[in-house]
């Protein structure tokens, strides 16, 4: 049997083709959209900004005149303002008197430095002075003795001469009588002559010898005085092997063990103060020109606040900051430790009716050169000059006027743009 297949033709059935409508209809339906929106001038201005950004991505700020306060905030710690760490004051063996955390008193023995080099010093020192007091004792016997000799030679030279001058006198009135001869007178004038001078010979050798008898004097009492100091040193420095405390407070760390031998200058202990504690703070390059002792600050903490005032700044910069400290304008509060945290502020300028704007991330960009402002749904690009800045408010110098809409953050978005659409 045979059967035969029938196609689909009885099955398709054609459609009538579907009227499309032109894609330029649906164009012309948003710009409709838009122009009753927006209005048809704005959106024609839209189409000549340089792009469009939402206005919740933005932070905006009014230009106004307030007060500008500039300050440095952060968090310190609390430090010990006197932390004095003691040093061994000779080589030797280190015995600890203290363990950390012991209260001390000023003038309490720490440690004891035992030093037998330093104490044979002071011992040969002290008998080295001994032999120089003896020798200016010597001295001074010899120089008594020698000057009584140079004395009694110069009265027996003075007697000498009043003997030639009263047998001068008695020559010449036998000579004048009659019952001597000329050479007699004449002799008795030479032996006057002669024991003149042997009586200025005198009188000069007893002050250049008893001038250089007190200088042999003078010099070994310098000697004994000189001697005398470096023992006083020495003994100065036996005295220092008991390392002492320097102030009433706490041990605060110990750097070596007990009956250690240490060198010179070595490291032994810390002792802290807790009597007086300041607020120590980091601070930025920036600032740290700026920060001077004497500015007042405000130290909060526990709950509470305090009256502060810088005491010092480093010298030195370390990784951009600069160390900082405040000490309490007021009595000192109770219950503090050392190394707690608080918050610091430092007050550097306050100045009233100052024009000014929020502080944002425009300040940086573009090195502050230039401000967003908020004109008819448009962030219009303005240069400004911007001065002294705190951590809220930055002064405006030009540019900006009161009352402007200046936008903070996020002009990142806009690209450099000189206009941009701000989308509600």
């Amino acid at each position: 049997m045979s059967a035969a297949f029938r196609d689909t033709s009885e099955q398709d059935r054609p459609l009538a083709p579907r009227r499309r409508r032109p894609l330029i209809w649906v164009g012309v339906g948003l710009i409709a959209v838009l122009a009753a929106a927006l209005g048809l001038p704005r959106l024609m201005q839209g189409w000549s900004a340089g792009t469009a950004v939402s206005a919740a991505r933005l932070s905006l700020a009014t230009v106004e005149v307030a007060p500008l306060t500039r300050d440095v905030a952060g968090e310190g710690r609390i430090v010990a303002a006197q932390s004095p760490t003691l040093y061994a004051p000779g080589a030797g063996t280190v015995t600890l008197v203290v363990q950390a955390g012991d209260p001390v008193k000023r003038g309490q023995v720490l440690a004891r430095v035992d030093s037998p080099e330093l104490t044979n010093r002071l011992a040969q020192e002290r008998s080295h002075v001994d032999a120089l007091r003896a020798e200016l004792a010597r001295a001074e016997v010899e120089a008594r003795q020698q000057t009584a000799a140079l004395q009694s030679a110069y009265e027996n030279a003075r007697i000498d001469q009043q003997t030639a001058a009263n047998d001068l006198a008695r020559q010449t009135q036998a000579f004048e009588a009659g019952a001597t001869a000329r050479m007699q007178v004449e002799r008795a004038q030479d032996a006057l002559a002669k024991a003149r001078l042997a009586l200025d010979q005198a009188r000069d050798l007893r002050g250049l010898k008893t001038d250089s008898l007190k200088l042999d004097v003078q010099a070994k009492r310098s000697a004994l005085a000189r001697q005398q100091l470096l023992v006083a040193d020495l003994e100065r420095q036996v005295a220092e092997l008991q390392v002492r405390s320097p102030v009433d407070g706490q041990v605060g760390q110990l750097f070596l063990a007990d009956r250690a031998n240490v060198a010179r200058d070595a490291k032994l202990l810390s002792v802290v103060d807790l009597s007086a504690l300041e607020v120590q703070m980091q601070v930025a390059e920036s600032f740290a020109r700026e920060l001077q002792p004497g500015m007042p600050g405000e130290i909060t903490g526990n709950g509470q606040r305090w009256a502060g005032q810088v005491s010092s700044v480093s010298p030195e910069v370390v990784n951009g900051e600069v160390t900082a400290r405040l000490r309490f304008a007021g009595p000192q509060p109770e219950q503090l430790r050392q190394n707690q945290r608080l918050s610091v502020r430092v007050l550097l300028d306050r100045r009233d009716k100052v024009l000014g704007v929020a502080s944002g991330s425009f300040v940086d960009e573009g090195g502050g050169s230039h401000a967003y402002v908020l004109r008819g749904g448009f962030a219009e690009k303005v240069a400004v000059k911007l001065g002294a800045r705190s951590l809220e408010r930055v002064e405006v110098l030009s540019g900006l006027q009161a009352g402007d809409r200046v936008v903070i953050s996020g002009t990142d978005n806009f690209k450099g743009a000189e206009r941009v659409l701000i989308a509600d």
